[in-house]
């Protein structure tokens, strides 16, 4: 079978690996033998352009065409067919990082797969680190991020794996009990992303962004000067930002990230799905400390933007269910977010949150509290626990680090109970007596005059760094037993909702324009 394809669209040089047939040289189809053999001249000429249109085109097509429920080629096999003497080349290393994240993408790693793609990855990253002057190759920026991705995915991956004590076997728990070398322990893949990071000096390259100041390598650094090094250090910046937020440590989170603007044309922007992920992380990681109104300001900002370039994830199927996925979870956070502090939203966005979350956030109005715990868990990220043990009593119980988040998570929401009715009652009166509202509450003056300074508190706690203007229209003061209230309406804003109507008539447009340009095909009616 020929491989089936937009061939001619591609560069002359590339057009070799999809064209002759799938016949069987020793186990390996000619055309990925073609594939191989370009990649493996692309890399090492350093074409980046070819590397970059190989890696992002034709190792997933190839992936689904002739490895959809089947690993590559094992490395020794590749090794052979490019002619390469040295394993422990650049390119054999890229190649086993492809080939271990086919098998954790498609088919189910084995322990000792986890453990030689750990070590894989300790020798990938080494070749950087240890450099005594920046290496000569450069990768794609979508590549780079790939590779950062994936291994804190398959670190968080391994964690769960140690903690599902029961389905571990024997041989499996004999393996990790004589692991000398800690594989995936915590703190080493800590150390290695900060490491990265300190390389390019990306912190500063950042502040150096952010007052306009060109970089220059009395800045950057020697390393910090090549787009490996420098774009390596800033994905492992989002690395760290999502480690931190699935360890539970939301302020080390942040930290990470607080030189890095979120803006379209930032270099986040270079890789959409660098920008979905620390957009959503760091969204999350706002919800957890009650700073909403910035959680509200990210997730409007990168939802809308997905909503825009949706038609390019997909056309790139190997991404769209993870895009979707972040979708959704983005809007369940979202609609939390947005009961606390109650922000002006997007058209767009408001009309996704009913369509996705209408009836839950409509029971949350009517006063059911266990919808929050539903919301959370569809919007949370998978935790983990930084120290995973073979005892079966987990010092986080049953339900595991996922359970003592959503006690946290619960808390809040218990405090944030009373304020919706307290509002209800407030925006009836310019004043109101303490002793007459608390018979309204039905409880007494002193639990009142808490519940109000709690709603002045988490008022201005959720509102954060937000510059979004709050549509929690109330304002008061407490002057001795008397409480003054100030009707603070906002006026609407209607231009979001008029571009919104602006689309629809042409996309109705094009439709009724597509369809007059159809021909009728007559027929003959006896």
């Amino acid at each position: 079978m020929a491989w089936q394809g937009n061939v001619a669209a591609m560069p002359v040089q590339m057009q070799m690996y999809y064209t002759g047939t799938a016949t069987e040289q020793g186990e390996v189809a000619e055309p990925v033998v073609n594939f191989l053999k370009w990649f493996y001249h692309f890399i090492e000429k350093n074409e980046i352009y070819h590397v970059e249109n190989m890696y992002e085109d034709g190792y997933y097509k190839i992936s689904d065409f002739y490895f959809k429920d089947k690993p590559w080629p094992a490395p020794d096999v590749v090794q052979g067919i490019v002619e390469e003497k040295d394993e422990g080349s650049i390119f054999m290393i890229l190649y086993r990082e492809l080939y271990y994240r086919h098998i954790y993408a498609r088919l189910k790693p084995t322990l000792e797969h986890r453990f030689d793609s750990y070590a894989n990855y300790c020798e990938l990253f080494s070749y950087l680190l240890s450099a005594e002057e920046p290496v000569k190759i450069e990768l794609p920026n979508k590549w780079l991020w790939d590779i950062i991705e994936e291994f804190v995915y398959q670190f968080q991956n391994f964690q769960q794996f140690k903690s599902k004590a029961g389905k571990i076997n024997e041989e499996e728990k004999s393996m990790l009990r004589d692991d000398e070398d800690n594989v995936w322990k915590v703190t080493a893949v800590l150390n290695i992303l900060l490491q990265l990071t300190e390389k390019c000096n990306i912190n500063q390259q950042l502040i150096a962004m952010e007052k306009g100041e060109p970089i220059t390598e009395d800045i950057a650094g020697e390393f910090g000067m090549k787009p490996i090094y420098t774009m390596t250090g800033f994905f492992s910046l989002v690395g760290l930002l999502r480690l931190y937020c699935l360890l539970g440590d939301y302020h080390m989170a942040l930290s990470c990230i607080e030189h890095v603007q979120f803006k379209d044309k930032d270099m986040m922007a270079l890789v959409p799905a660098c920008q979905i992920t620390a957009n959503y992380y760091a969204g999350f990681a706002y919800l957890m400390i009650r700073k909403y109104g910035n959680t509200i300001q990210l997730y409007q900002h990168i939802l809308g933007y997905m909503q825009r370039t949706k038609q390019f994830f997909q056309n790139r199927s190997f991404q769209a269910d993870d895009i979707n996925k972040k979708n959704e979870q983005m809007l369940a956070l979202l609609a939390i977010a947005s009961t606390f502090c109650p922000l002006r939203l997007d058209e767009s966005v408001n009309i996704q949150i009913k369509e996705k979350q209408g009836d839950k956030v409509a029971r949350i109005q009517h006063g059911d509290m266990a919808v929050y715990d539903d919301l959370f868990f569809s919007g949370c990220p998978k935790f983990l626990s930084p120290v995973v043990s073979e005892n079966p009593t987990s010092p986080f119980g049953s339900s595991g680090p996922r359970g003592l988040q959503l006690q946290v998570f619960k808390a809040e929401v218990e405090q944030q109970r009373l304020i919706p009715t307290l509002r209800s009652f407030l925006k009836l009166y310019t004043s109101i007596p303490i002793s007459k509202l608390a018979k309204f509450l039905d409880m007494h003056e002193n639990e009142v005059r808490c519940c109000l300074m709690a709603f002045k508190h988490k008022k201005e706690v959720a509102k954060g760094d937000s510059t979004e203007q709050t549509t929690m229209d109330i304002d008061f003061y407490v002057d001795k037993d008397m409480v003054h209230i100030s009707d603070t309406k906002i006026a609407r804003h209607y231009g979001d909702y008029y571009v919104q109507q602006v689309l629809k008539l042409k996309e109705s447009n094009k439709l009724i324009l597509g369809a007059a340009l159809t021909p009728v095909v007559a027929t003959n009616t006896v």
